[in-house]
């Protein structure tokens, strides 16, 4: 009986302690995921610009990004960090701290001139999160929100959808039948004039910015347990104050056009 006892003591300090793990990462092991954790920076500006009332202005640039136990894939996915951040300095920016501190040295230079320096705090939101992490398939999300001057923020959020075996982006037309775009362009359509509460006969020309007023999908999308979801940013195909539209086509309407053997075909 002595002995029964410390075993079972044992083996109950063993379930606590695989029980402990770190508050941000994932272990994924059980289902051969990738694993990850997330690590962030911030880099402020040390200059101010004098505002009105006694106030003062400055500038930051935070980046959160996940960190994989892949190194190619932590450069893959720090490049199209700096790629989507459209940096419109000569010198692109090497790394993500690169990038904080480009985005504060803009600050910096203009509030060294008084003639163009403004009124108004800039900042930098970077963040990029785990959506889908399955053996098969990795979505990232990548959200950029950033103010530096004008009359309001500017923000753009994108998926990138990535093989985790062979680091390769999921095109949506890996996934669709050969020649079934058409096909499923018109059944978005339907969806997307139901959700904006427009007959099937009403022209997009007034309201949305579509290219020849003519309803396209574009190629930004993540594959939800629901089904195939679409997003359009600000500015896409409507003016800033409506901000983004999501449009998703479940599963079920996919089965026509889906690739056998793919990402959309395995639970229609």
């Amino acid at each position: 009986m002595k002995r029964l006892g410390i075993l079972l003591i044992s083996l109950s300090v063993i379930a606590c302690q695989s029980e402990k793990k770190t508050a941000n990462s994932v272990d994924s092991t059980a289902n051969s995921s990738l694993t990850y954790k997330y690590d962030s920076l911030q880099v402020f500006s040390k200059s101010t610009t004098a505002a009105e009332k006694g106030k003062a202005d400055t500038a930051y640039a935070k980046i959160v990004y996940p960190v994989f136990s892949n190194e190619q894939l932590n450069q893959l996915v720090e490049k199209k960090t700096i790629d989507a951040a459209g940096n419109p300095d000569s010198q692109k920016p090497k790394n993500y701290k690169d990038m904080a501190a480009s985005f504060v040295a803009g600050f910096d230079q203009v509030n060294a001139d008084p003639e163009i320096a403004q009124y108004g705090a800039w900042f930098l939101d970077d963040q990029t999160k785990v959506l889908v992490n399955q053996p098969d398939y990795l979505c990232l999300e990548h959200s950029n929100v950033s103010y530096a001057g004008g009359a309001h923020p500017n923000s753009a959020m994108v998926y990138w959808n990535l093989d985790p075996k062979t680091l390769k982006e999921i095109t949506l037309e890996s996934l669709i039948k050969e020649g079934s775009l058409p096909e499923l362009n018109a059944i978005a359509e339907k969806i997307f004039r139901k959700n904006e509460k427009i007959s099937p006969a009403t022209s997009l020309k007034d309201t949305y910015f579509f290219e020849k007023d003519t309803f396209a999908l574009n190629r930004n999308f993540t594959i939800t347990k629901e089904g195939l979801k679409f997003l359009y940013n600000p500015y896409e195909i409507k003016a800033y104050a409506y901000g983004s539209t999501e449009l998703l086509i479940p599963f079920p309407e996919l089965k026509a056009v889906a690739k056998p053997n793919t990402l959309l075909s395995p639970t229609l």
